[in-house]
């Protein structure tokens, strides 16, 4: 079962309502997805760090429903 774009999108800014969030389908197949995820909270977090604020955002749904996200972020300038 694929999961838009439009979704993981909506998930991210829920959890994250200043972000700037770009997807990427990589595949065509709604199962690979690039995201860039810019946000204020990530400051003075590490890379790691803000990566599971999005992760977490997305509530589990990583290795399930969405199968692979190329992830960056970081803070606005």
């Amino acid at each position: 079962m694929a999961m838009p774009a439009a979704e993981i999108e909506t998930l991210i800014r829920s959890a994250l309502p200043d972000a700037q969030v770009t997807i990427t389908d990589l595949a065509g197949d709604g199962d690979h997805y690039a995201a860039h995820v810019v946000s204020g909270a990530f400051a003075g977090k590490s890379r790691v760090a803000q990566h599971k604020l999005v992760y977490e955002a997305l509530g589990g749904r990583m290795g399930g429903v969405l199968h692979a996200l190329q992830l960056t972020t970081a803070v606005p300038n």
